[in-house]
């Protein structure tokens, strides 16, 4: 079966070189040029990746990702203007998984598509006997790989497909300190990420606040200055 990708960019120019490099790779690719059509394409079909433009001429694609995030948790990337950085913090803080800035290179967008794609497909691969080894118990918070869920006080916690890879990966080295560069590396596989901590920085904001957590008084994710994250 083909994997499929949903890309929206009001402008064609962009959206057909987009399809283009991804036809090329042999993704299968659904179109758009507006968040109306878009909302119509997703209540009846799911794809395994979105790349989602932040400026639509009716609807935002911080809105789409958002009602996205409301069911599904396939992984999001999203396009935003040069040098925006609100529009990268609230795109990650609405669920977003990744972010590219216009102008940028083709090549960079589908080896992010990759990564993306080969984490997700990771933890939804795994086979029946690896789930005791794949669950892990803190504190009342239990994540388990097998299945990609997670719970806090038996209640489920929804998360995306990157906060759920930054939590495991904390997880499974408790008691460590994990560094920026090396979560960028767990979850992402690709080196280019360790330049930009902030997307680190806003997806624990945004673990902590599904938490209930405090960055002054954590009871799971805990910041140690100058070096990185970690549960005890």
């Amino acid at each position: 079966m083909e994997t499929k990708i949903l890309v929206v960019d009001d402008e064609k120019e962009i959206a057909d070189l987009i399809e283009l490099y991804l036809t090329n790779e042999s993704y299968q690719v659904c179109k758009f040029y507006n968040g109306t059509d878009t909302l119509a394409y997703l209540e009846t079909e799911t794809p395994d990746l979105a790349i989602l433009d932040v400026m639509l001429p009716d609807i935002s694609g911080f809105s789409i990702c958002q009602k996205i995030r409301e069911t599904q948790n396939f992984p999001i990337i999203m396009l935003t203007a040069k040098d925006e950085e609100i529009d990268k913090i609230t795109g990650l803080t609405l669920g977003a998984d990744d972010y590219i800035t216009k102008p940028f290179r083709p090549l960079e967008l589908i080896a992010r598509v990759k990564a993306q794609l080969r984490r997700f497909t990771k933890y939804n691969t795994l086979q029946p006997h690896e789930e005791d080894t794949n669950t892990i118990s803190i504190s009342g918070l239990v994540i388990n790989k097998q299945h990609h869920t997670c719970t806090l006080d038996e209640k489920p916690l929804a998360l995306t497909p990157t906060e759920f890879s930054i939590l495991w990966s904390l997880c499974k080295n408790r008691g460590e300190v994990v560094s920026s560069d090396r979560l960028f590396f767990d979850v992402w596989g690709e080196k280019y990420y360790s330049s930009n901590n902030n997307t680190i920085m806003v997806h624990i904001r945004h673990l902590r606040e599904k938490m209930n957590d405090s960055s002054d008084k954590p009871k799971y994710i805990k910041t140690v200055w100058g070096v990185g994250y970690k549960i005890e």
